[in-house]
């Protein structure tokens, strides 16, 4: 696996819910937009076990921040976590991170399985 220069990037993760369903929204800076994960469990969970991360479609950079109505009104967004991480290692089947959130620090990883489906795992 490469090593990747040592950068700075942001990223948050958002509680989406709409229609009485929430997941939470893992996204990553990358260049000009985030690139964005659906998640089932919230972040205080990820250390207790893998969660499957589905990639969804990129989003602005606004939603670094935003917090509040989406989907044309149907649902609401918050910030459920946010801070930095480093990109340590990558190639097309796995990343490895370093998070320094308010809830999310250390290393993980995502690893895909299959198409757009990955695993994200505290390592």
């Amino acid at each position: 696996m490469p090593l990747i220069m040592d950068k700075t990037l942001k990223f948050v993760i958002q509680k989406h819910t709409q229609k009485g369903l929430i997941h939470w929204d893992l996204m990553f800076e990358a260049g000009t937009v985030l690139q964005t994960y659906r998640l089932d469990l919230p972040p205080e969970k990820l250390y207790l076990k893998p969660n499957i991360a589905i990639k969804i479609f990129d989003h602005p950079l606004k939603f670094l921040t935003y917090q509040g109505s989406v989907n044309k009104g149907l649902g609401t967004v918050e910030i459920a976590d946010y801070g930095t991480y480093t990109p340590l290692t990558a190639n097309s089947k796995q990343q490895e991170l370093l998070l320094q959130g308010k809830i999310l620090k250390g290393k993980f990883r995502l690893t895909l399985i299959e198409k757009d489906k990955w695993e994200f795992r505290k390592i």
